[in-house]
């Protein structure tokens, strides 16, 4: 088992755990939460051996093996199967001994390493790369790409493939989510959920952690909380902790505020003067109950719309891809992912884009949104339509090298005066109000936006979406950076939202909470999906397994 006993650990002059103690037994799913800064990530650092305990004990069983994403972007021009079956470090050692066995002529130890060499798996270990590959949504085509010709996302993912590529008995997640789709977090649940050894993961995914985890660890006031339980378990608990402690606390104040009153009556008499050093005492004595600092919530609400035009906007006969690139030879046609669509949608619609990876969600909010042009057919917009566009990608709207201050500037000073807000909003002061309103306050506001977390970067987008008063949210993977109490922010104000929204997310329970129907993206068209999530997760499976079947034939 792991054992932390009375541990502190500092950064810099930050108390992260102050004297915590916490056990966790081999086999356990263990989702490790606390408030960003608590310390989780520096945790997963002394679990790692990176970063050593400034006091008390800790300890782990030396002959658990250890996996881990890497979190450096590999730059390789190794195939991604290569690249993942290099993750299987039992393998590598095998194959390593063999090549010495051969090398020494040693015809007892070439027996050994070859029969050693067979136990790591070595016949099926492409195979199993391809796997875990094709699970994670990459496609049969891409299986033979150098790691280096794919994007920064995909090469994350291939990280995640080698770590659980490699034979372990702790696995460490560090926010395994933020680069997957859907169907490939549905086929990463159904991955984890059989795998035999100890699993600890940070995640801001509630029904991530729903799924895998039956253990919640929390940080809290520089100690660790143990639950039984998954983290809706652990939400429950807490509640009804605090409400006792609330009343506790009610309770010890109403006391001391009563020998505060006696002492404060009787110090000056004589005649009291034992008495009311009995109360001070008495007062220095009980039990300090800690303020309830329960996790600060970031709120905000989207204003109503100036107008809401109905239809919103309609599509007809319209096919959405990407032109050719500008180096292709003359005369080469578009590539179509989406074809002859007929659609409309209607004020007030609530709608998920479900689809397996590569199916098209993301090109068909881009071109919705107007950062591509569609392919064929036409996109008709309704009288006053103003659209507020979340990118996957923040820094497609962001530039790292200016403020958030002269992002909003320059956003007030392109934003047409039919649906531009007061000219007080627009001004300077009236910006940097509303940037405060999105916790941008003081020296934050000059902050360039390229040194800023992918958290900072989300909710700046956020608030320039809000700010321009949308009725129309188009919205592609919004959470990906965001802790879950912003996530929950987020749920009510979409909740709230008088306008019409549209949902790409890999968050189930965003997805849950917000949309009323779903339209799923799948093999060139669009359609009704007609089941709940639930229903799609099958799906999604079941595409999965035909992937994986046909890698096999």
């Amino acid at each position: 088992m792991i054992t932390l006993k009375n541990v502190t650990l500092r950064r810099s002059s930050k108390v992260l755990l102050d004297q915590a103690s916490v056990t966790i037994n081999p086999g356990e799913n263990v989702g490790l939460v606390g408030r960003n800064g608590a310390g989780k990530s520096s945790l997963f650092a002394v679990l790692n051996g990176s970063l050593h305990e400034d006091g008390g004990e800790f300890s782990i069983p030396t002959q658990w093996r250890m996996s881990q994403v890497a979190q450096d972007m590999p730059e390789t021009d190794q195939s991604a199967t290569d690249f993942v079956v290099a993750g299987d470090t039992g393998l590598l050692a095998a194959q390593n001994e063999v090549a010495l066995a051969e090398a020494s002529d040693d015809g007892m130890r070439m027996a050994h390493a070859y029969m050693a060499l067979h136990d790591a798996g070595a016949h099926d270990a492409p195979a199993r790369a391809q796997g875990l590959i094709l699970g994670l949504g990459f496609s049969v085509a891409e299986l033979d790409r150098p790691v280096n010709s794919f994007s920064g996302g995909w090469r994350m993912r291939l990280q995640l493939a080698r770590a659980l590529m490699c034979p372990s008995e702790l696995l460490l997640l560090d926010e395994p989510t933020n680069h997957l789709d859907l169907d490939a977090l549905v086929w990463l649940e159904a991955w984890l959920k059989h795998y035999a050894g100890t699993i600890i993961v940070i995640s801001h995914d509630r029904e991530f952690l729903d799924s895998i985890t039956n253990v919640t660890i929390h940080i809290d006031q520089s100690k660790l909380v143990r639950y039984g339980g998954n983290y809706s378990k652990f939400e429950d608990m807490r509640a009804e902790q605090l409400i006792l402690r609330q009343a506790a606390q009610a309770k010890q104040q109403e006391k001391a505020a009563h020998l505060q009153k006696f002492i404060d009556r009787f110090k000056a008499k004589a005649s009291k003067a034992k008495q009311a050093q009995s109360r001070v005492k008495a007062l220095e004595r009980m039990e300090k109950i800690a303020p309830i600092l329960a996790d600060a919530e970031f709120q905000f609400e989207f204003k109503e719309p100036f107008s809401l035009p109905n239809p919103m906007l309609s599509m007809s006969d319209a096919s959405f891809g990407y032109p050719p690139s500008e180096d292709a030879p003359a005369g080469t046609p578009p590539t179509t992912i989406v074809q002859r669509v007929n659609r409309s949608v209607l004020a007030g619609q609530r709608i998920g884009i479900l689809g397996a990876n590569g199916q098209g969600k993301s090109t068909l909010v881009k071109t919705i949104a107007g950062a591509l042009q569609p392919i064929a057919g036409e996109i008709i917009t309704g009288k006053g339509l103003n659209i507020g566009y979340f990118s996957q990608q923040e820094l497609d709207v962001l530039r790292p090298a200016d403020t958030p201050l002269e992002h909003m500037i320059r956003l007030a000073r392109d934003t047409p005066a039919s649906v531009r807000p007061s000219a007080m909003e627009c001004r300077e002061q009236g910006l940097r109000n509303f940037l405060g309103t999105f916790n941008f306050s003081g020296d934050m506001v000059k902050q360039a936006v390229g040194s800023m977390s992918g958290g900072e970067k989300a909710r700046l987008v956020l608030c320039m979406i809000v700010w321009q008063r949308p009725n129309l949210l188009l919205l592609d993977e919004p959470t990906n950076h965001l802790d879950l109490a912003t996530r929950e922010a987020l749920s009510v104000a979409l909740n709230e939202f008088e306008g019409s929204v549209m949902l790409v997310s890999h968050d189930r329970a965003l997805l849950r909470s917000v949309c009323d129907e779903f339209w799923l993206v799948s093999r060139g068209g669009l359609s009704d999906f007609a089941g709940d999530l639930d229903d799609y997760q099958v799906y999604l499976l079941e595409e999965a397994r035909r992937q994986r079947d046909a890698v096999a034939v």
